[in-house]
């Protein structure tokens, strides 16, 4: 893996719920924000970070370097999580 994986998240999601707890079933170390308890300059840097790889904003949204997955697809972070 290139570099720790950072999950974007909002804290009242559903997908964001269970792809932490898919990520961490799986033992991955990642980072995670909840965006939406982020404030100011922090959440506006967390939004930009997101908008470079995905433009909707749509959650969750896990990103490995220069790599992501939209939404809860346990079969795309497992591939992902192998490169």
């Amino acid at each position: 893996m290139a570099s720790k994986p950072m999950l974007y998240a909002l804290s009242t999601c559903i997908w964001c719920k269970k792809m932490k707890t898919f990520l961490d079933g799986m033992g991955v170390d990642y980072e995670h924000k909840y965006v939406d308890l982020l404030e100011g300059k922090e959440r506006e840097a967390a939004l930009a970070e997101i908008k470079k790889h995905n433009p909707s904003c749509s959650y969750p949204t896990l990103i490995v370097g220069d790599k992501c997955v939209v939404g809860y697809d346990e079969e795309a972070v497992t591939e992902l999580l192998k490169q």
